[in-house]
């Protein structure tokens, strides 16, 4: 898979730009400030729907402008596909796939697959566990698409049931009594997305934690082993089946149903879990030093484009202005595993930063302008 062209229209700082692409290493060379950054995010806003920048669309709107667009042509199978998303802060999104409307714009997901390592990837080790539960679910959406609905879903009902809880929680505590026999169906549907949700996480984390020990052990050969796994306040059952996971939600969510109204929050279910991330019997976050958390990020990044990669889903790999941040093993290594790539997209503040593998098909943005220059 690999993106033969790219084209936006009031996305971040760009009125207009076209950038035309080919296979192997493409880099993106400019200044801070120019750009460049912003055009591989449009590319994975067209992968997952999301921007790995920041948590909401209006930021990507140019400033003056009522939309941003974003489109590409994908080359996956031997066969060009193109995407397209408006994106108009306040109201729906719009979403087209070779030209024609789709009913929701995550139709389109799993068309394009990415893997996008930043120096935002510092939060998934070193943030709170939100930020590694989206690091799951970022990936399980690009494995499994459907799976993104589910997550919507499970979001929306988190929501709901919350507004739920605080109301009849305040009705209980000034003698009423709440409307229970609503909580009751909501807790069903929690109970029903959770479980898939949940069943979804654990068959990733065991699927990912090969891959991820192995990459941290290629780029910081002298650590100590890498590992993950997933934490949850639940007893799991023994039997992986979502049928079997969601009356174990059912009956935690009984269980913790007062403690819930006088709180006026969900206290049960995936959204509260944890993906824990150790060296040896170590905790890599609070713990591990910056070039540890570093090897981390990179590790949890590669292991999931080598998953991909696994699944026969070659994804387009983005490295954006990470290699000024590494240490020469670590961009070395790193360097390695981008340049088996189909398709890596890089960008750098300058051209010397990118190591010499990777001096492939080079641009220079400056002043509002991609311009090629080899």
């Amino acid at each position: 898979m690999f993106i033969r062209h790219l084209s936006v229209v009031d996305f971040r700082s760009w009125a207009s730009a076209e950038v035309a692409f080919e296979p192997g290493p493409m880099v993106l060379v400019g200044a801070n400030g120019q750009g460049k950054t912003n055009l591989v995010e449009a590319i994975g806003y067209l992968a997952t729907l999301g921007s790995y920048r920041v948590p909401t669309d209006a930021p990507l709107v140019r400033v003056g402008a009522e939309r941003a667009i974003a489109r590409a042509a994908v080359i996956s199978g031997g066969r060009e596909l193109r995407l397209e998303v408006e994106i108009t802060p306040g109201r729906a999104n719009r979403a087209r796939l070779n030209g024609a409307p789709v009913p929701r714009p995550r139709e389109i997901l799993g068309v394009l697959r990415v893997v996008t390592f930043a120096p935002e990837d510092l939060a998934v080790v070193r943030g709170d566990p939100g930020e590694r539960r989206r690091f799951l679910d970022d990936l399980l959406v690009q494995r499994t698409p459907r799976l993104a609905g589910v997550r919507a879903d499970y979001e929306r009902v988190l929501k709901q049931r919350a507004t739920l809880l605080k109301s009849a929680g305040a009705a209980r505590r000034t003698g009423g009594s709440g409307d229970l026999r609503t909580l009751d169906v909501w807790d069903g549907h929690l109970a029903a997305h959770g479980a898939q949700l949940l069943v979804a996480r654990l068959d990733l984390v065991d699927a990912l934690r090969p891959h991820v020990a192995a990459a941290y052990a290629q780029v910081a050969p002298a650590s100590v082993p890498l590992g993950l796994s997933y934490v949850t306040a639940m007893t799991l059952p023994e039997q992986r089946d979502t049928s079997v996971f969601e009356a174990a939600l059912l009956s935690e969510l009984a269980r913790f149903r007062t403690h819930e109204l006088e709180r006026g929050v969900n206290l049960v279910g995936p959204h509260r879990d944890e993906l824990a991330l150790t060296l040896g019997d170590t905790p890599v976050r609070g713990y591990a030093s910056h070039g540890e958390s570093w090897s981390t990020a990179v590790a949890l990044r590669l292991g999931g484009y080598e998953l991909l990669r696994d699944d026969g889903l070659e994804p387009v790999l983005i490295l954006d202005d990470v290699f000024a941040e590494l240490d020469t093993g670590r961009r070395d290594q790193l360097a390695l595993v981008a340049g088996k790539a189909e398709q890596a997209i890089i960008t750098a503040a300058v051209a010397s930063d990118v190591p010499d593998p990777l001096a492939g098909g080079r641009f220079d943005v400056h002043d509002g302008e991609v311009r090629r220059v080899r």
